[in-house]
């Protein structure tokens, strides 16, 4: 037990303060719609075929191909979001009128929070140490509560210790952690085989991982480059016609390599806000290539396909998304909390 506490005390002094602003982070993102402030983001969302058809072929009248891709209004944020390949992006209204743009993600708050939390303004490298960290939050989680066990009859419900001295800190981070513990574990976990994905054969059973990745890949198409003048908007209509209940929720178009453009949509029953429905167009003429029916999908896969809005409060409504914010709120104080104690608080040695 010794040697679980000394454990505990040391992975807390390393990467807490990471694993506190990790979570801070993801308690602003999860009311992400809420707080950017931009005219037309409170409009009602349009999901008429022939609206979404026309505006489509508006915005990528102009857009395209310097476009990588086009995310639709949802039902809580109300503009149309345009991706660049240079970094660059805009909102623009879901009729195609422009609101705002930017040359780097620094000039909106919610893409560089959301890189922060994701990637520590790293890319591929950083969000491996998200992932690492979250593992390690893991370990934090679980050996806290078997430490807590011992002094579980001095349990005290308290958000704030009574003191900010070391004891106080210490007995208040102990029963905190008891108390928001099942909500970190349920964080962290979702998170951590969201980043490595071979986690999930762990969580979801042997060959987890092949069968997710084989479901998810786009099908085989040779590279083509994009037609001169693509017909937008009846490939809106096209998949419509194939889907009619689903939502339209975003365009990308053919990267290095790839001669498809992708529609994604989500049908009624699924969580992931995006979908895993998707439609693939050839980008030379624009022909259906394939489709994907997220409602055939193995049930590992919609497994897999349930931890990000799991994860990001993007279902339940508010009540999840409160319940997120204080797994985030949680994991920043016992964060910051076990960095003080640790290099600011210690107890002086005997004598001195």
């Amino acid at each position: 037990m010794k040697l679980l506490d000394t454990l505990h005390r040391w992975t807390g002094g390393l990467i807490g303060l990471l694993l506190a602003v990790v979570g801070l982070t993801g308690a602003i993102l999860v009311h992400r719609d809420a707080w950017v402030v931009l005219p037309h983001a409170s409009d009602a969302q349009v999901q008429d075929t022939q609206a979404l058809a026309v505006a489509t072929a508006r915005i990528m009248e102009t857009a395209a191909p310097q476009l990588q891709s086009l995310t639709f209004a949802n039902a809580g944020f109300g503009l149309d979001r345009l991706a660049y390949r240079d970094g660059s992006g805009a909102y623009v209204t879901q009729a195609g009128d422009p609101v705002e743009s930017w040359d780097s993600q620094w000039v909106r708050p919610e893409l560089w929070l959301s890189d922060f939390h994701q990637h520590l303004f790293a890319g591929e490298e950083g969000e491996t140490v998200v992932g690492i960290a979250g593992l390690c939050g893991l370990f934090f989680v679980v050996s806290g509560m078997v430490l807590w066990w011992r002094t579980r009859r001095t349990f005290e419900f308290r958000l704030w210790p009574a003191r900010l001295t070391r004891p106080s800190i210490v007995r208040h981070h102990r029963d905190l952690g008891i108390l928001v513990a099942p909500l970190l574990m349920l964080s962290l976990v979702t998170g951590s085989v969201l980043v490595f994905r071979p986690l999930a054969s762990v969580v979801m059973g042997p060959g987890a991982r092949a069968e997710i990745e084989n479901a998810l890949k786009p099908p085989a198409a040779k590279a083509a480059h994009l037609a001169g003048d693509p017909d937008w908007a009846e490939m809106i209509r096209a998949a419509r016609a194939r889907f009619p209940d689903a939502e339209v929720r975003s365009l990308s178009l053919p990267r290095a390599g790839n001669g498809l453009i992708t529609l994604r949509m989500r049908r009624p029953d699924e969580w992931l806000p995006n979908g895993r429905t998707a439609v693939w167009f050839a980008a030379d003429t624009g022909r259906i290539v394939a489709t994907r029916d997220a409602a055939d999908l193995p049930a590992r896969v919609s497994a897999y396909n349930a931890l990000y809005p799991v994860h990001a409060a993007k279902v339940g409504g508010l009540p999840f998304r409160l319940v997120m914010t204080t797994s985030g709120l949680g994991l920043g104080l016992l964060g910051t909390f076990a960095v003080w104690t640790f290099w600011f608080k210690r107890p002086r040695a005997k004598g001195k």
